[in-house]
């Protein structure tokens, strides 16, 4: 009953999200963000070369909409990884 109770909660807070990132246009956005590249060498060492700053697109919203990342999780996480 508990489960299913979080579940339902989780579902109406998503759907919540959605509806008013829609309603208000879709609001994005867009955050400087560090990039490396993660490249995995011989004997398990890896090499992390770095490709700068770049600009990313976000959603100004809670949850992930529209295939962008939410904007106040990539300003709580400036450094992404991308692996080889």
């Amino acid at each position: 009953m508990i489960l299913l109770s979080a579940a339902v909660l989780a579902i109406a807070l998503y759907g919540g999200d959605w509806a008013v990132f829609l309603l208000r246009g879709q609001p994005r956005s867009a955050v400087t963000v560090e990039r490396y590249l993660v490249v995995p060498l011989k004997g398990k060492k890896t090499e992390y070369d770095d490709e700068g700053q770049r600009s990313v697109p976000c959603a100004r919203s809670l949850f992930p909409q529209g295939a962008w990342s939410p904007c106040w999780y990539l300003r709580q996480h400036p450094i992404a990884a991308d692996n080889l």
